[in-house]
């Protein structure tokens, strides 16, 4: 079958799409499904990278995030069947994760659990459903299983033209907050406020701590006049303290990731100072996944796609996530 293989660490000259990759075949508690999408996150450009600590099974197909339907299954996968359309769950309890710890959804076929499969509701496409798990599921979590936004709310997010940053955008605004996208050009803060955004910030060229100031007022330490309600930040990095500088009085800063540093500089003065929240968000789950394709189903949101790309086009795919060329989610019809 057709895939696209990491064969070592490296570039993503490292990828390489073949013809020849085994197809697999059902074992006892799993199923093969025929991808009929799959998604790219930045993720996937740490695992052609190599991660410290993270042994990858070279050769691996990469991929976390697929929707397809069932075409084999294996003993004890009772309720599941030929033609099921399904889901995954990126997370393989025992062995980690699709796409670094076992081959993943670049690929015409793939052997999954059936733990990991949750069923697509009708009036869903692959291409949405793909879009969602490692994005827009921890967004979420973040945002609605934590419980952390509610109307009104001035929210700011940093980051907000990716899949995390789209998906935290929709759902904020669906939530009835106030909401304020930061991105690094004009293109994409203009499709930000398409999508929704209230204000738009260019990070390169504006300092987002400062205009929320300017914006809001300086947050003060004896009431709650001035600065933003949450700060979404999952870039880490010299992000950080700017951050905690303009949120208000009991105000959220968000996290669930660093994709520019973990071990940014810190001032513990404003957490204290102004009764700060730093909540964080690991991950997601299959209620996350499900509610959001209950969703889709019902016209709520619609998830951002960028482009969808053949097999052979993959790789190009993920240099323009490598690259932050990309509003949103990046689709791959194996």
């Amino acid at each position: 079958m057709k895939a696209l293989v990491l064969k070592q660490h490296g570039g993503l000259e490292q990828l390489e799409v073949v013809a020849d990759h085994p197809r697999p075949t059902a074992t006892d508690g799993h199923v093969v499904i025929r991808v009929r999408a799959s998604s790219f996150n930045y993720h996937d450009v740490f695992t052609v990278r190599g991660m410290p600590g993270i042994k990858v099974p070279l050769p691996v197909v990469i991929g976390l995030d697929m929707a397809g339907e069932i075409v084999e299954v294996g003993a004890g996968t009772e309720g599941w069947k030929a033609g099921d359309r399904v889901l995954v769950n990126p997370l393989n309890k025992k062995k980690g994760l699709m796409g670094e710890m076992m081959d993943g959804g670049m690929a015409e076929y793939c052997l999954v659990s059936a733990e990991q499969l949750i069923r697509m509701p009708d009036g869903v496409s692959f291409e949405d459903a793909a879009a969602l798990p490692v994005a827009y599921g921890t967004a979420h979590r973040m945002l609605i299983s934590h419980n952390t936004i509610k109307k009104g709310d001035r929210v700011l997010v940093l980051g907000a033209s990716g899949g995390v940053g789209t998906g935290c955008v929709i759902l904020a605004k669906m939530l009835g907050a106030e909401v304020i996208a930061c991105a690094g050009s004009a293109e994409k803060l203009d499709r930000l406020k398409a999508l929704g955004a209230d204000h738009v910030i260019d990070y390169k060229t504006t300092d987002f701590s400062k205009w929320a100031v300017e914006k809001y007022g300086k947050p003060q330490r004896r009431t709650y006049e001035g600065g933003v309600d949450v700060v979404i930040n999952f870039t880490g990095g010299d992000t950080w303290v700017p951050s905690l500088r303009c949120l208000k009085r009991g105000g959220s800063l968000l996290v669930c990731g660093a994709t520019a540093g973990h071990d940014p500089k810190e001032d513990l003065r404003y957490i204290w100072s102004f009764e700060l929240k730093v909540i964080g968000s690991n991950s997601f789950y299959d209620d996350d996944l499900a509610a959001l394709m209950s969703m889709i189903a019902d016209g709520r949101i619609k998830p951002v796609v960028d482009k969808v790309l053949p097999l052979e086009q993959a790789a190009e795919g993920l240099r323009l996530i490598q690259d932050r060329e990309v509003m949103g989610k990046v689709i791959v019809t194996p």
